[in-house]
């Protein structure tokens, strides 16, 4: 998360965005009942943001915070004018705050719990700022060349795209939709079809040597129970050569396709 923050604001004062405040909310691989590591929400390079026009840029967390996200938005507008004063910093009143979710999927989170508390911060902050929502991160379709990058990395049979999943209707779509496109099978964590299964089906088929890409942004506690996993699921079907490859990380690429979503491009 960090890094990819201090990449987007290095990014940003470059790619010919008007002036505007940005915040990430992130929550892709947070499940509800597992903690981990999270950080205020505040925005860091203030000084270049001030002094070459570089809007200031931070995080937020969904779920594992001490505050809700509307909170969250509204002590980074605090710490906003704190920091700047809306004459000091060229801020007029009302500005614009944009919102990236780093979500993979349409799910219950994006659809309903985050434009939930954006209205609530909304609400809360009235006509002093514009809370901007943009599309999340799953919709960009140039995630189809970021995941074929890493596809390319490992000669395999097969390979398995495994996502969290939703149980929301029609959440999974995409994921089934990037599975046909890179020629891939589809799996998910959280429902139906499962690893296991789809293992099963490729044994069955005389497949040997099968890839497995965990589609989740960051490393954390999913992707490491994934890997316990694959161990476990190694030595259920010892004809299988099982190559996990890592998330899809904190990449130059995917700050890319934060930029083109902050300037309202890159969606399907």
């Amino acid at each position: 998360m960090a890094i990819l923050a201090e990449r987007f604001a290095q990014k940003i004062s470059y790619a010919g965005l008007e002036p505007l405040a940005t915040a990430r909310v992130d929550g892709a691989i947070v499940e509800e009942r597992v903690a981990t590591e999270t950080a205020v929400l505040t925005p860091p390079h203030q000084g270049a943001a001030s002094e070459h026009g570089q809007p200031p840029v931070g995080t937020a967390y969904l779920e594992c915070h001490s505050l809700p996200l509307h909170q969250q938005i509204e002590q980074f507008n605090l710490a906003l004018q704190a920091s700047f004063g809306t004459e000091s910093a060229g801020i007029a009143k009302p500005y614009r705050l944009v919102i990236l979710p780093l979500f993979l999927l349409p799910g219950v989170h994006v659809m309903e719990d985050i434009p939930q508390e954006i209205a609530l911060a909304q609400q809360a902050l009235g006509a002093s700022i514009e809370l901007d929502l943009r599309p999340a991160i799953g919709s960009h379709s140039g995630l189809h060349r970021l995941v074929t990058e890493c596809m390319a990395t490992q000669p395999v049979e097969a390979w398995i795209l495994l996502a969290h999943g939703s149980r929301r209707l029609d959440a999974n779509q995409p994921v089934e939709e990037l599975a046909e496109r890179l020629g891939a099978i589809s799996a998910y964590w959280s429902v139906p079809p499962s690893l296991e299964s789809r293992l099963q089906a490729l044994s069955q088929l005389g497949i040997r040597h099968v890839g497995i890409l965990p589609y989740f942004l960051f490393a954390g506690g999913i992707t490491d129970a994934i890997a316990q996993t694959v161990q476990t699921l190694s030595q259920q079907f010892p004809a299988l050569k099982l190559h996990l490859a890592p998330p899809l990380a904190a990449s130059s690429e995917l700050t890319d396709l934060l930029i083109d979503l902050a300037q309202d491009e890159g969606r399907q």
